[in-house]
């Protein structure tokens, strides 16, 4: 009976190691914003094309409000209910984090403090960025307004309040690799702004029961995370719009049907507005080249 014991106790310590290393927050090197110079006016571009203004403004702004990013906005999903950060440049928010702060956390899901963050940060998708992006994002941010807004806590139950078990999901779930290869110089500009930064499958892609992205059925609509409703698909054999159609309602909310845009999408279409003609082209034609549903 010891001897089982001690064999019981060794596999319960290897275990555990195991676990500690397995599930660690890594982050980037500590070089890995060396020698980049950062283009706020590009970062503008970023910063809309990243949707940052849609979780992290105070719920219901308008407007020049939708640039004090206090948070509290609340996304509800089947693991609890998160509550999106300050982010905006003071003490309270983001202030004093430095570029390589904000590039660990958006692309590696990792605090300044060291702990993991939780995805409701679409960090899986902001892994696509590319360095110099998150430089002139984080120069471009530093310009807005400054908020004293404290920070809510998330709503979530054992055993999701472990943030140390977020290291084992991020192994499956947090890589490099793209949906779509990029066929034209359009697909590839459209694939970053879509997979990178627009972060669209994070609502239109229906997940698995651990939460990561079933990227078989891309694009193809999901269960709306709140539990009410559902999110409708944009991969071609969902939506059969055209390219010039889906740019348009990038630009101006409206519908080939003459409707417009509602609810969180009318956020999306306020965001995308800010962009290039050809960027909306883009991500139009990206859509388009999307596998039809089956």
């Amino acid at each position: 009976m010891r001897r089982l014991f001690r064999i019981l106790f060794f596999l319960i310590v290897v275990g555990a190691g195991a676990f500690w290393v397995l599930s660690r927050p890594e982050t980037l090197p500590t070089d890995a914003m060396a020698g980049l110079t950062a283009d706020p006016g590009h970062g503008e571009t970023v910063f809309w094309a990243g949707g940052c203004a849609s979780c992290h403004a105070a719920p219901g702004a308008q407007g020049d409000d939708r640039l004090v990013l206090a948070g509290g906005y609340r996304i509800e999903s089947p693991f609890g209910t998160f509550v999106a950060p300050n982010i905006s440049p003071s003490e309270a928010g983001i202030g004093n984090w430095s570029a390589e702060d904000l590039a660990n956390a958006l692309i590696r899901g990792v605090s300044p403090g060291g702990e993991h963050y939780y995805p409701a940060l679409p960090y899986t998708t902001y892994a696509h960025m590319t360095l110099q992006d998150v430089a002139d994002l984080k120069a471009f941010m530093d310009t807005l307004p400054a908020s004293d807004t404290a920070n809510q806590p998330h709503e979530l139950s054992f055993p999701f309040t472990v943030r140390r078990g977020l290291g084992l999901w991020k192994r499956l779930y947090l890589t490099e690799d793209w949906v779509l290869p990029a066929q034209t110089p359009e697909i590839e500009r459209g694939r970053y702004l879509v997979e990178a930064l627009g972060h669209c499958a994070e609502c239109h892609t229906p997940r698995n029961q651990f939460g990561g992205l079933d990227k078989t059925r891309w694009l193809q609509g999901a269960p709306n995370p709140s539990g009410k409703g559902q999110i409708p698909g944009i991969a071609p054999g969902k939506l059969d719009w055209t390219a010039e159609d889906i740019a348009y309602y990038l630009e101006s909310g409206f519908t080939p049907d003459f409707d417009s845009a509602g609810g969180e999408m009318a956020d999306v279409v306020s965001n995308m507005a800010h962009l290039t003609p050809e960027d909306r082209a883009a991500i139009a034609i990206y859509i388009k080249a999307v596998p039809e549903a089956k």
